[in-house]
């Protein structure tokens, strides 16, 4: 039987119209529930057009990462220093390259990008996600491209417990979702707890999480020979991550890259 073709209203989006009837139910649904409870901006609250984005005022002061950059830890470099593709290195991986090969970020983790990132992660403001997922989708289209398994830096049990989410799963997820890329969530354990990283210095860090990471028993096939992007939410000094990668190439990874939502950046 042929649906007859709804009746034009001058209020909806005219996408609605030639859309299948589950995409115009879905559309229908959305349209109803934003004029009850509009779209918030994901840091001040200020009424938005789609929800998961932000208003003009705040995305204005987030520092956007690109080319160019560090072929390696992704370390930003000055607009108008083309490097694309030769593969130039900041000066801090030519002292030592990281453990894994590539690593990105979506923004600078600076003042205006804290509070998002600190409500996403201890705040339970899970609702950005999805965004959040896409945004590191873009940031990493070339990582997220040659990978062949995603996964997230896993939290140990008990903090697990007590934060009640993963939020590294939670944008490994998005981001995996995006590039239409296989997931692995429980990839890695955290064989052990380990003190907050957020008071140590870089070599405190690598001493904390040195050992605590494990390929998964029933995931070590899966692992053997593949391309892992390891996605987190911030990178500071890189010592979780460098910890995760070695526990990923001990495993049998061909290589690691690493994505995250933002990275800290500090003269190199």
């Amino acid at each position: 039987m042929q649906l007859t073709p709804a009746r034009s209203h001058p209020k909806l989006p005219a996408m609605v119209e030639a859309a299948p009837w589950t995409t115009r139910a879905a559309a229908l649904g959305r349209f109803a529930l934003d004029a009850l409870l509009p779209p918030r901006c994901l840091v001040c609250g200020a009424t938005v057009g789609t929800a998961g984005a932000l208003c003009a005022d705040c995305w204005s002061r987030m520092t956007v990462l690109g080319p160019p950059c560090c072929a390696a830890c992704g370390f930003p470099f000055e607009y108008g220093q083309d490097t694309e593709g030769d593969g130039t290195l900041c000066g801090a991986c030519l002292r030592e390259r990281p453990v894994y090969d590539r690593a990105r970020a979506a923004l600078r983790y600076d003042d205006a990008s804290r509070g998002l990132i600190i409500a996403f992660k201890h705040a339970d403001r899970t609702d950005a996600a999805p965004a959040l997922g896409r945004w590191l989708a873009q940031a990493g289209a070339e990582l997220l491209r040659d990978a062949d398994l995603v996964a997230p830096v896993p939290l140990h049990r008990w903090r697990l417990f007590r934060r009640r989410y993963n939020q590294a799963a939670l944008l490994a997820t998005h981001a995996a979702r995006a590039g239409g890329k296989r997931l692995c969530v429980d990839l890695l354990i955290r064989k052990r707890a380990t003190p907050s990283q957020g008071r140590l210095g870089a070599t405190q860090r690598r001493e904390n999480v040195a050992g605590a990471f494990a390929v998964a028993a029933r995931h070590r096939d899966a692992v053997r020979g593949r391309r892992v992007l390891l996605v987190d939410d911030v990178l500071t000094t890189g010592a979780t991550a460098g910890a995760c990668a070695r526990a990923l190439l001990a495993g049998g990874a061909q290589a690691v890259d690493l994505l995250t939502l933002a990275r800290v950046v500090r003269p190199v």
